[in-house]
């Protein structure tokens, strides 16, 4: 069967999806609710001194910041309306360190090129979703973490067999989420590519079931979720050529919060909860659960 008629297809399968997402797109499917762990909610001693925990407490609960078109990390379920994934997860444990129960999060859709002024205009309490720490960023917002190492790689389609790495780019389509790390470093350090930017990660791999990419690139959590889903019409090319620290995004003037958040971790991490959610959700896509990252605390 030629890329073309695998890519009509995977849109007919698709087809009772279209009114809720872009045609193309790997169908959502995750964990199930069983298999996540339960999170221990804080009810003494609440964390005092932070002007974004104060609001939340007004409102009645947080606001947390997410992706919802990443398998296993961060994808929201079109006819629920429910989020799910590692990174979604982990914004739940942390939560419950803070007093705030699954029934006490909102999550909010904010695409990569917005985050930072989602953080500084408070319209999201904290972000995860794939949000790598890096020097420029922090003197915008605050970084909690790292909670994960990504590497940046490439997803192609099954059948190409001539793209194994960045170095064979030149002169190819290649995309990417605007405003994202990996958009930038192809940019950067790859600039004979063809780079195309879109607001989502599906969006690129839409165009890339139906050629009119030649990759896509971004982090190998990501791509992992994407191949796993899709591994007749995708697979990832060559190996990560990056280090990609995760943390969760605060605002920056938010000392307290952001240190409640990285001792939130470090006690999600020791007493198990982070493997569990791990397992639960990326580790679906095959790989198993790394050793968590030690905490940058700054």
């Amino acid at each position: 069967m030629t890329v073309v008629k695998r890519a009509l297809a995977a849109l007919a399968a698709l087809a009772v999806l279209a009114a809720c997402g872009k045609p193309g797109t790997p169908p959502p499917k995750g964990p199930q609710p069983g298999a996540l762990p339960g999170y221990q909610v804080r009810t003494g001693a609440p964390v005092n001194g932070s002007p974004t925990l104060d609001a939340a407490r007004g409102r009645g609960h947080l606001v947390v910041g997410a992706k919802e078109d990443q398998p296993y990390l961060g994808q929201k379920n079109p006819a629920t309306g429910t989020y799910s994934g590692f990174d979604i997860e982990i914004a739940r444990m942390v939560a419950a360190s803070l007093g705030f129960g699954p029934d006490r999060i909102e999550f909010r859709t904010i695409a990569s090129a917005n985050r930072e002024t989602a953080l500084q205009n408070g319209q999201v309490d904290y972000y995860v979703g794939t949000y790598t720490i890096n020097d420029n960023r922090k003197k915008l917002v605050g970084f909690a973490g790292p909670y994960f190492i990504a590497g940046q790689s490439l997803l192609v389609r099954r059948s190409n067999d001539s793209i194994h790495g960045p170095q064979d780019l030149a002169g190819r389509k290649v995309c990417s989420a605007a405003g994202s790390t990996p958009y930038q470093r192809i940019e950067k350090d790859y600039p004979k590519a063809r780079l195309v930017g879109y607001d989502t990660y599906s969006a690129c791999v839409d165009n890339l079931v139906t050629g009119q990419v030649d990759a896509v690139t971004t982090d190998n959590a990501i791509l992992q979720g994407y191949a796993a889903k899709a591994p007749d019409e995708m697979k990832i090319a060559g190996e990560p050529f990056s280090k990609e620290p995760y943390g969760i995004g605060t605002p920056r003037n938010d000392t307290v919060l952001r240190l409640a958040l990285d001792d939130a971790l470090a006690a999600h991490e020791q007493n198990g909860d982070w493997k569990k959610a791990y397992d639960a959700t990326l580790g679906l896509s095959g790989v198993p659960a790394p050793t968590p990252p030690p905490i940058d605390r700054y």
